[in-house]
């Protein structure tokens, strides 16, 4: 992963602290206690007391602002981030409050150009707030106080890991012209299609004379070993970012994503990441859209290079904020497979799906909700689970009704769900073929 570096420069506006008045009444106390007592010992004590109050009344800090860098780097472990936070500023200190991934608060002092190392588990993939810090600067003994600046934060984009995918379902009808897939249309590299009279544009390394020997039926012909030609699949991936529901049920609406164990979101980054890499793997085009107000799109492309930018792009893909829906829907290329990775939840993906393949895209939903865990639910709220999740197991029948092939990413073994797809795609065009 790339290094995040975050920054903020805020101007400090300084207030008199309580320090200072206890200093003055200390002095003046241990000045009265020697008159009293005649001893000048005692008065002798108070004095630094007293000018340095002095001192520190008559001259207020002449720091103007601070700037806090906050870096993020990969640490040594796949689940962890490091973190350095570094404050500029002419304050004698700085003190500092730490905020690492919502799970931790410290508070540290510093002084300027020092740097506080710090090191962040990461629970969930995609953005996610890996370090924050607030600052404020202390001068003359702490005499002075400045205003707590704003909060800083990085942001760090936890890659998905991508669990390798063996075989995946093609659509029926290959438009690609290289790839590795044996296509419908005549050309090099793929499976025998038939014996024909040789036409202009036929190469000559093409002629089967055993066959031109037999069946020629004039003297002169020639007849050619024509082979399909080896084609890619177009591949969009449509991953719906609405909701992001984790395991435990009681967490639902509550943001509370420390102790949800697995969301949706992390299975279908993982999903979208590995049917990615396994689609580029096998030569073919993969794009990708998140179903979300402003959503990023990635263009449909092939390669290393194009996976690492999927990569990037996965990771950053986060819950739609606000929770609105999509309100256009993402362009998808005549003959192109598209997999809708959501939870289903609603009919705003089913949707989608249906009105795809009914403009003749072949679909695969991909179930991405985590096998709910009702523990700790009361009994209203066990009752309004069942009947979200029967609502839900509606529109998966309806998917299957359709003819679309359904896949559920934490239940028993999607690569085996895929594989069975694969063949059933197969089989399909293969009768699409003959007819």
């Amino acid at each position: 992963m790339t290094p995040v570096r975050s920054s903020l420069r805020a101007a400090l506006r300084w207030q008199r602290t309580p320090v200072l008045a206890c200093a003055l009444a200390g002095a003046v106390l241990l000045a009265a206690a020697g008159l009293a007592l005649g001893r000048p010992d005692v008065i002798a004590v108070g004095l630094p007391l007293a000018l340095a109050g002095v001192w520190a009344l008559w001259r207020p800090p002449r720091a103007n602002a601070a700037e806090i860098v906050l870096s993020l780097d990969a640490a040594g472990e796949a689940d962890a981030v490091t973190g350095t936070i570094r404050v500029e500023s002419d304050a004698e200190w700085i003190q500092l409050v730490i905020d690492q991934g919502g799970e931790r608060t410290g508070a540290v002092e510093t002084t300027s150009g020092d740097a506080a190392q710090t090191r962040t588990r990461i629970l969930h993939s995609g953005p996610g707030e890996a370090l924050a810090a607030v600052a404020r600067g202390l001068q003359h003994d702490a005499a002075w106080v400045s205003a707590p600046t704003m909060r800083v934060d990085a942001i760090w984009n936890a890659a998905p890991r991508a669990p390798r995918v063996a075989e995946l379902p093609l659509s029926p009808r290959l438009i690609g012209l290289h790839g590795a897939h044996d296509g419908s249309r005549g050309g090099t590299g793929g499976d025998f299609r038939d014996i024909h009279p040789f036409a202009p544009g036929d190469e000559l390394r093409r002629v089967d004379w055993r066959a031109t020997a037999r069946m020629a039926r004039r003297p002169g012909d020639l007849l050619v070993r024509r082979t399909d030609a080896l084609s890619d699949s177009a591949v969009v991936l449509a991953l719906d970012a609405a909701d992001d529901l984790g395991a435990v049920v009681a967490t639902w609406g509550s943001g509370a994503t420390a102790q949800s164990g697995r969301t949706s979101m992390d299975l279908g980054r993982e999903a979208a990441l590995s049917v990615a890499a396994a689609a580029i793997a096998a030569g073919d085009r993969v794009a990708f859209h998140a179903l979300s107000p402003g959503g990023r799109s990635v263009r449909s492309g092939s390669g290393a290079r194009h996976l690492e930018r999927m990569r990037g792009v996965i990771a950053g893909t986060g819950v739609s904020g606000d929770g609105s829906r999509y309100r256009r829907t993402p362009p998808v290329p005549p003959g192109s497979i598209v997999f809708v990775l959501s939870t289903f939840f609603d009919g705003a993906a089913a949707d989608l799906a249906l009105r795809w393949s009914a403009g003749g895209r072949a679909v695969v939903a991909v179930d991405v909700l985590p096998r709910p865990q009702s523990e700790r639910l009361s009994w209203a709220q066990g009752l309004a689970m069942r009947t979200l999740l029967l609502e839900r197991a509606g529109v998966l029948e309806d998917l299957r009704g359709a003819g679309i092939a359904v896949v559920s990413w934490d239940a028993g073994d999607p690569m085996t769900a895929l594989r069975i797809a694969a063949r059933r795609a197969r089989r399909d065009r293969g009768r699409a073929v003959r007819r």
